[in-house]
Order: structure tokens, then C-alpha cells, then sequence
């Protein structure tokens, strides 16, 4: 095969559509325009032009910084773990979210340390407090960063 011999395959590609080219086209004549009115004259504006008024997006205050780039998790805490899982168990993303603790994981989970922990548990999960650590492993668990 050479390159002179590529084709789109079929139905991939579709001619343009040619407005404007006489009343046999199915688009002659106003072209899809319709009548008159500004949305029929060329260089119309856009859908947000409100006539010269300033428009919304300008007279709404702008606020804050939104860092587009954080990462986002969804939080359980220590206590949640202590009440939902068996001692022994493996807490992975997968099990912490058929427990019901967390319904969209996020960029992942995080382990806060609020309350406390009785059960040895090896919890393996994107991110942990330092108390959340502290209290893993205090109760004879594992805390592994995925």
C-alpha cells in the first residue's frame, strides 16, 4: 500500500455542505438565514451579547483563585474505618467504596485521623494523615501509600 492509495473509510468523511447555491440545493436563497434580523446579516454577534449592556459574565465580581490542577480526595476518617471494616481486613479503594464510606473516590481517598482505632487493619490508600498513620499503626496495622 502507498499513500496516494489511503481512503477514509467509508462513510467517515461527507462533503460540506454548500449553502447559498440556488432553491435546487435545499439551501438556497436565505442559506438557513431565515429573514431579515440580525442572526441574518453577516458578522452577527455571539449568543452572550446582551446589546451593549455590559454583559453578566463582566458585571459579576471575580473572587478567589480556582487552581484548576489540585488534587481532590475524598476523605474517611479513622473512627468510619474502626466501625466498618473487621480486624484483619485489607481496605483498598475498592472495599472502602462497597462499604458506602465514600460514593466518588476522587483522585483518590485520604485517611484523616478523627476518633480512634481498635482493629489492626492494613489499609492501602492514596493518602494519610500523620494522626491517621500514627493511630493505624498504633493499633497494629499498616498503613501503605498507593
Amino acid at each position: 500500500m502507498k499513500l496516494h492509495e489511503l481512503k477514509p473509510a467509508a462513510g467517515a468523511s461527507k462533503q460540506p455542505k454548500r449553502k447559498g447555491r440556488g432553491a435546487g440545493s435545499g439551501n438556497g436563497k436565505t442559506a438557513g438565514y431565515g429573514h431579515k434580523g440580525q442572526l441574518a446579516r453577516s458578522g452577527h454577534k455571539p449568543a452572550y451579547f446582551e446589546g451593549g449592556q455590559m454583559p453578566l459574565v463582566r458585571r459579576l465580581p471575580k473572587r478567589g483563585f480556582n487552581n484548576i490542577f489540585a488534587t481532590r480526595y475524598a476523605t474517611v476518617s479513622v473512627a468510619q474505618l474502626n466501625d466498618r471494616f473487621e480486624a484483619g481486613a485489607v481496605v483498598d479503594q475498592n472495599a472502602v467504596l462497597a462499604s458506602g464510606l465514600v460514593k466518588k473516590p476522587l483522585d483518590g481517598i485520604k485517611v484523616l485521623g478523627n476518633g480512634s482505632l481498635e482493629k489492626a487493619l492494613t489499609v492501602k490508600l492514596a493518602a494519610f494523615s500523620e494522626s491517621a498513620k500514627e493511630k493505624i499503626e498504633k493499633a497494629g496495622g499498616k498503613a501503605e501509600v498507593i
